[in-house]
């Protein structure tokens, strides 16, 4: 989620993923089943199965795990479920904007579950395309600043495709066209640099500010929304409060 500071969000977040590790393995596993039956069993040749691996790395998914998932996908008598890709836009409290990603088998399902989700927390659902003009599709990867000399990490990242390199809330932050990411990220890891975070995001043209009160029930709104299994990534906005996290 975007928000005052980026590390600090980063950090609450990956608190949150640990606390919900089974969930986050398990949409990781619906992810790259549908990446392989969209595509194929390849990475190398199939992109969107290379992220889909990417974040299930980001969230210490096991080697093994992650296989079984794409032998379970390319394999006979594999699960016969389809899912299908669909976006949901919406507005949380305060009028921050919202993009929920899902992977669903039911449609009709999903949208009455995200809708009760947004509204029971003072939002509410809008039309295709209401939010998500005001943001890019970006590929983020953020460093310790403690773990890396900047000029160093800005050659290998420039060299490497990146466009930006920023200091901000104790990291680095690199961001580049989406088509860049696995060069990038590659290119920092070889050169043995720690990577906090590396995922391909959608960031907002602006953030909206939010008090404490505001950011803790924006907070409570997107939990409840990423509660469901359908749900594989949200977006949003928001700029959010250390204070507002740590309540």
């Amino acid at each position: 989620m975007a928000g005052h500071s980026k590390w600090a969000n980063i950090k609450h977040r990956k608190a949150r993923q640990d606390a919900v590790k089974g969930r986050a393995w398990s949409k990781c596993s619906r992810a790259i089943m549908a990446a392989v039956k969209q595509g194929d069993p390849d990475p190398d040749t199939n992109l969107k199965l290379r992220y889909a691996i990417e974040d299930a790395k980001a969230v210490n998914m096991p080697k093994d795990t992650i296989e079984k998932a794409i032998k379970k996908a390319s394999g006979e008598g594999s699960d016969g479920a389809s899912f299908e890709e669909i976006r949901y836009e919406g507005y949380g409290p305060g009028g921050v904007a919202v993009i929920v990603d899902c992977l669903t088998d039911n449609t009709q399902r999903t949208a009455p579950d995200l809708r009760r989700a947004f509204e029971k927390h003072g939002g509410n659902l809008a039309k295709s395309g209401a939010v998500s003009f005001g943001f890019q599709t970006r590929a983020v990867i953020l460093v310790e600043a403690s773990k890396v000399d900047e000029d160093t990490l800005m050659e290998l990242a420039m060299d490497a495709g990146a466009d930006d390199i920023r200091l901000e809330g104790g990291a680095f932050e690199v961001s580049g066209g989406p088509a860049d990411f696995i060069t990038i990220k590659e290119a920092i890891e070889v050169a043995g640099i720690e990577l906090d975070s590396a995922e391909v995001t959608m960031v907002p043209d602006a953030l909206v500010a939010c008090d404490v009160a505001a950011g803790v029930k924006v907070l409570r709104m997107l939990d409840a929304i990423e509660e469901s299994d359908d749900v594989q990534k949200v977006y949003t906005n928001a700029d959010i409060p250390e204070e507002a996290m740590e309540s």
